[in-house]
């Protein structure tokens, strides 16, 4: 299923979630019901992520190559296309060009 063009009913922080040096940066959005997601954007460059819980990350708009913590090789995804991440692993994200814009569930 692809994601939503707009997600309505969601209390939104303004304080942005700020990562390496600006090059990642996504909003909360919490749901009436305590669900949690973020929406943001990726940089140019190649970043490495670890997870608390598992995640569910759409790709919205560019492209990107991952690579979860124990894969061999990476994928490249682009728009409508997601990938999961377990609780307490890592992954690898890198953006060649543009912008890469994500949705991310925290499942």
């Amino acid at each position: 299923m692809a994601a939503p063009e707009q997600i309505v009913n969601v209390a939104v922080k303004l304080k942005a979630n700020v990562y390496f040096d600006g090059k990642v940066v996504s909003h909360s959005l919490v749901f009436p019901d305590g669900q949690r997601k973020t929406v943001g954007i990726i940089y140019p460059g190649k970043y490495h992520f670890k997870t608390d819980g598992p995640e569910k990350m759409e790709i919205l708009s560019g492209r990107c190559r991952v690579k979860l913590a124990g894969e061999k090789a990476e994928r490249t995804l682009g728009p409508g296309e997601d990938f999961r991440v377990p609780g307490r692993s890592a992954f690898d994200i890198a953006v060649d060009d543009a912008l890469a814009e994500y949705l991310c569930s925290f499942e």
